[in-house]
């Protein structure tokens, strides 16, 4: 009797399971749908805010036209905000779910990375000023003067960091366009680089077609490869000293009112400037690199670049700084909007560097265990290269700032550190990237090469 009524719960139970991955296959669905429509609806909004009408009736027709699209664009990300909270109360998926279960979590979390949280849970007004910002040309250090969140792009082109020089000096003059999530950012573009390539989920950002972003829910469909012409590279990387007149040197000098020694140093400060911008200029390269390890290899000549190029500028401007009496010194660390203020929503986002990264990982070690089906020694080096993928992320996570300094040569010690520890995860992969892309077969790597468009199972 006892029995039975054992096995009775039990069904209950399997029913009560069954309704449950039944809801939230549903709910999953209609969320990639429903984000399909919002990307849509950004995409329209964007293409209506670069449009110029002449005329004060065409400007009206256009406002009024923008307004609608932005009500309804609200309207879906606020339904998909309940979708999103419907199946956080349905709870995770019993482990009876198996390895696929483990798998729509890893391709759910990757979602939330640095891109998706920037653009799809951030107000619609501020996601839309943050992709305007950048379809509209402006680079990072651009962006604090419009009041704009600076967006990260990995790859640019053939070229990882297109923005290095303006992210790395102006965060450490104007913090504020750089908060919140700037640490975070490293995890995505560093695992990015080894397993998804040009491809990767948050790769389309880069491009300069504002129709060719990735599309909700992790799609593997091959899409076009982000269109820059030699120009454009040419602008962001072969010539990167026009963005030293972008250094806040005029204000610098206004507001600390420097002595002639002092200003002495400040020309030296911008001469440092000058000679950093140079040593982006052999750093870019003008063809991709089509295989894993020569992306990486490619994003590591770039960070040692660029980490080059602080340690140039860093003892300038620390004689500079230093020279400074405690009043100029407060002068320029309050240089710029909003420095040191955090919004709880910053706050979150801060301490979410330091957040474990597990299902980063996990994603596209499964991904390639279901497209390569590597056995024997080519399984035991996947393994090598999955552990020393992981430490590279837990060394990314270690190297977390607690706090944002106040100070711009904090600031730049900072970035210092950040781009070390990324160098040092780099360093630690290549080994193991390199020796199992070795053990792999023509039709395996050409399958690694192009991982993300590559149909699954």
């Amino acid at each position: 009797m006892e029995q039975r009524a054992q096995q009775h719960q039990q069904q209950i139970q399997q029913r009560q399971q069954i309704v449950q991955q039944r809801q939230r296959e549903m709910l999953t669905r209609q969320s990639s749908e429903r984000q399909s429509r919002i990307d849509r609806m950004q995409q329209r909004v964007q293409q209506l805010q670069s449009q110029k009408p002449e005329g004060v009736r065409a400007q009206r027709a256009q406002e009024r036209t923008l307004q609608t699209q932005n009500r309804l664009l609200q309207r879906e990300q606020s339904m998909q905000q309940r979708d999103q909270a419907r199946l956080q109360r349905l709870g995770p998926e019993p482990a009876t779910v198996g390895r696929a279960a483990t798998a729509v979590a890893a391709v759910q979390a990757a979602e939330r990375g640095r891109f998706a949280e920037r653009f799809r849970e951030q107000a619609p007004a501020q996601a839309q000023a943050a992709l305007t910002t950048r379809q509209s040309g402006w680079a990072p250090r651009q962006a604090w003067r419009h009041r704009h969140p600076a967006v990260f792009v990995a790859w640019l082109g053939p070229v990882f960091w297109p923005y290095a020089y303006s992210d790395i000096f102006n965060y450490t003059f104007w913090s504020y366009g750089y908060e919140p999530g700037y640490w975070a950012y490293a995890y995505d573009d560093f695992v990015d680089t080894v397993f998804w390539g040009g491809d990767g989920p948050y790769s389309a950002y880069a491009s300069t077609n504002p129709y060719d972003y990735p599309q909700a829910g992790g799609s593997s469909r091959a899409r076009p490869r982000a269109s820059v012409s030699p120009q454009t590279l040419q602008q962001l990387c072969g010539t990167p000293d026009k963005g030293v007149t972008a250094w806040p040197l005029a204000d610098i000098a206004k507001a600390v009112r420097p002595t002639p020694e002092q200003r002495a140093l400040l020309d030296e400060l911008k001469t440092a400037a000058a000679n950093a911008a140079g040593v982006f200029k052999d750093s870019c390269a003008e063809t991709y690199a089509l295989t894993p390890p020569g992306r990486l290899r490619a994003m590591m000549n770039r960070i040692s670049a660029t980490l080059e190029a602080v340690k140039i500028v860093r003892p300038a401007l620390e004689n500079f700084y230093n020279s400074l009496s405690d009043e100029q010194k407060a002068s320029f660390n309050a240089l710029g909007p909003n420095v040191g203020e955090r919004s709880p929503q910053q706050q979150a986002n801060v301490e979410g560097c330091g957040d474990p990264k597990s299902s980063l990982t996990q994603l596209p070690i499964q991904r390639i265990e279901a497209v390569l089906h590597p056995a024997g020694k080519q399984k035991e080096a996947l393994d090598r290269l999955s552990e020393a993928t992981a430490k590279g992320v837990e060394g990314l996570q270690a190297a977390c700032p607690n706090d944002v300094p106040l100070t711009p040569i904090g600031r730049l010690e900072a970035m210092q550190h950040r781009l070390e520890a990324m160098l040092t995860a780099a360093k630690l992969v290549e080994p193991a990237l390199d020796e199992f892309y070795a053990t792999l077969s023509s039709e395996q790597k050409a399958r690694f090469n192009t991982l993300q468009q590559v149909a699954g199972p």
